[in-house]
């Protein structure tokens, strides 16, 4: 008699079938069969896939109460800010402020200003003598976070941002992170107090953080905006500068 792919061991299915795209599974093989949906929704499965794509350790064995949902939000990894270090000129950004002698893009290190830790990062936006703010909103559904998601397993949200003064000149630098509902209402924000930083500074580049954690449900939208000015009043590009910042959601892997 022909053997079908009903007759295979379940091993065997769940090999076969892990090497299949996630949305494939979910969408297509998991509506098959009452077989093919038994398998598609095995731990082993998805804790497999995880194996296969470099996202399974050990040490997660116990601490991970749903493979499939773990699987997704390490695939679905990466920096949801666009254009983070000024490669694409200011596009993805909106410039809320943009006084004095406006926003300006430079390379690194710039004038009386120290390179990056990462050297992947080749440029940084800068501020002038007034008030110049950039923000980007991001649509979580857009990117891949669906509703059920984000109010049922809230993922952590890690926000990062990279900061720096130049040498001969003071500046303040401003970071918020708003957690929006559909109807743009705040759900969660990190607002720290504004960094001040004195003229004859070290002009190290820092990073400030935050990890969102269980946070209320409704989550649909990522407000993100940071900028400064220099403290001196001086025409040209002398306030802070931000470069390489990101937002990423799920696992600390």
């Amino acid at each position: 008699a022909m053997t079908t792919i009903g007759d295979l061991p379940e091993d065997v299915l769940v090999e076969l079938l892990s090497l299949l795209p996630a949305r494939d599974l979910l969408r297509t093989c998991r509506l098959v069969c009452t077989q093919w949906r038994y398998v598609v929704d095995l731990t082993t499965l998805w804790k497999r896939k995880c194996q296969r794509d470099g996202f399974y350790r050990q040490s997660l064995d116990r601490s991970i109460s749903d493979w499939r949902i773990f699987y997704m939000l390490c695939h679905l990894k990466r920096n949801l800010i666009k254009n983070p270090s000024a490669e694409e000129n200011f596009q993805h950004w909106t410039l809320d402020d943009n006084e004095g002698d406006e926003w300006k893009i430079e390379d690194l290190p710039g004038a009386h200003g120290n390179d990056m830790p990462d050297p992947t990062v080749h440029k940084y936006f800068v501020t002038s003598y007034g008030p110049c703010f950039k923000s980007q909103l991001i649509t979580l559904q857009k990117e891949g976070y669906w509703n059920q998601l984000m109010d049922e397993k809230r993922p952590e949200i890690t926000v990062k941002d990279w900061y720096a003064a130049r040498f001969d000149c003071g500046c303040r630098y401003e970071l918020t992170v708003r957690l929006l509902s559909k109807d743009y209402i705040v759900l969660e924000e990190f607002h720290p107090e504004p960094v001040v930083i004195e003229q004859w500074s070290d002009a190290k580049w820092r990073e400030i953080s935050h990890t969102f954690q269980n946070y209320p449900a409704g989550v649909r939208y990522i407000w993100f905006q940071h900028g400064g000015q220099d403290t001196q009043y001086w025409a040209g590009w002398y306030g802070i500068r931000v470069t390489n910042s990101s937002i990423t959601i799920g696992p600390q892997t």
